[in-house]
């Protein structure tokens, strides 16, 4: 998997850093010490290489929460249907949406698929139709909820080695 680093120049992972991302993937408190020991590396070189990965945006390290349990009454999936040719313009906005944490492009009929957390129907209502629906090129939209969490796993590891 190749990546541009600050650089311009392409990244390659290679078999030490898909080892850090499945341990940190199992475990995202562990330690950099720790990393280091199951590895064969040193703390410093550990660190360095989180940084990086980081920066380049191969991880992210979060507390992943559960948003029913955190008191979010609504929490589902949107779908929307967009002109083509405003995609950039639409992702752009619906970036700015503190609601929605999730936002992809999609092959299909849609174009872009959301899932958000809402404290209220009301609070929903406002996301839809007073900002994302009034969004320029934003032809409809179809809203799935969330009505329990079945499986939630993020130690998939990497597709390489």
């Amino acid at each position: 998997m190749k990546r541009n680093n600050s650089s311009g120049k392409k990244r390659v992972l290679d078999q030490l850093d898909c080892q850090m991302i499945e341990l940190l993937q199992k475990d995202g408190r562990i330690s950099n010490t720790e990393i280091a020991k199951k590895i064969g590396m040193s703390e410093a070189t550990v660190r360095t290489r989180l940084n990086r990965l980081i920066q380049e945006e191969f991880i992210q390290i979060v507390a992943v929460s559960n948003p029913i349990k955190l008191g979010f009454k609504i929490v589902g999936n949107i779908r929307i249907h967009v002109e083509i040719k405003k995609m950039d313009s639409i992702i752009e906005e619906l970036k700015k949406l503190k609601p929605l944490w999730f936002v992809v492009q999609t092959t299909g009929g849609t174009g872009i698929d959301t899932e958000f957390v809402a404290k209220s129907l009301d609070e929903l209502n406002e996301l839809i139709f007073e900002k994302i629906n009034k969004i320029d090129g934003v032809i409809k939209t179809e809203t799935s909820l969330f009505l329990n969490y079945i499986k939630r796993q993020y130690d998939w590891g990497t597709a390489l080695y």
